[in-house]
């Protein structure tokens, strides 16, 4: 019981993990193209980003299963093509996980850019440094506590999310039993200390997690 636990949790974090590796750049990418552009375009974009924060879990989740299922179009071509199969899988929940924490990512580093004033682009073109230089060495250094929110938040947020991983990912010990899942599921066999065990984890590492990060943001990237 013990190994299945440990198991469980280790799964959990590495999710997590992958996923908030993935969503640091697309975070950076569309924040900046979100807070530097005014398009039209983007609105619909902009629209996009924010579905996951307002649509049940389960309807994404739903529709995520539709369009990966191997008897649909584009998981047949997966699967045919790059013998991907994302359902019930574990790389199917880390793109699950992706979309669904997406605007925790994005949104962050999106206010960050526009709290930026417009004087320090300015700056940097006049000395005639290009785009490239001026977003990596000159916007994002003065963003660290918006990207540092977005990649707290979107990992916190991978680790407790439920319904998106169990309509795509089912719950399949050691590839995509999470430990959302595995407390739902000791919940069901009435076996509550172990549901206990799974829920009292995830609390104290989140809130300690949380707490520290916000202790540093104040502390030193606020200062």
């Amino acid at each position: 019981m013990e190994s299945t636990f440990i198991e469980t949790m280790n799964l959990t974090f590495k999710v997590s993990f992958i996923t908030t590796f993935i969503l640091l750049p697309i975070g950076i990418f569309l924040g900046y193209l979100l807070a530097s552009y005014k398009k039209q375009i983007l609105l619909l974009l902009e629209v996009v980003i924010w579905m996951p924060l307002v649509l049940p879990p389960s309807v994404l989740g739903f529709y995520l299963l539709v369009a990966f299922s191997p008897n649909n179009t584009f998981g047949a071509w997966l699967l045919n093509t790059f013998d991907l199969k994302l359902v019930f899988s574990f790389e199917g929940i880390i793109i699950a996980s992706v979309i669904f924490s997406l605007p925790f990512m994005v949104n962050p580093i999106k206010d960050g850019f526009k709290n930026l004033p417009p004087s320090l682009k300015e700056a940097s073109y006049t000395l005639g440094k290009g785009k490239f230089h001026t977003l990596f060495f000159v916007l994002l250094p003065n963003i660290k506590s918006s990207i540092l929110l977005g990649v707290i938040t979107s990992f916190v947020h991978t680790i407790g999310e439920f319904g998106v991983v169990m309509m795509i990912g089912g719950n399949i010990q050691g590839e995509t039993r999470v430990a959302s899942i595995a407390i739902y599921d000791e919940v069901e066999s009435l076996n509550t200390s172990l549901a206990h065990q799974y829920s009292l984890t995830l609390f104290t590492i989140t809130f300690v997690i949380l707490f520290i990060i916000f202790y540093i943001n104040k502390k030193y990237l606020k200062a």
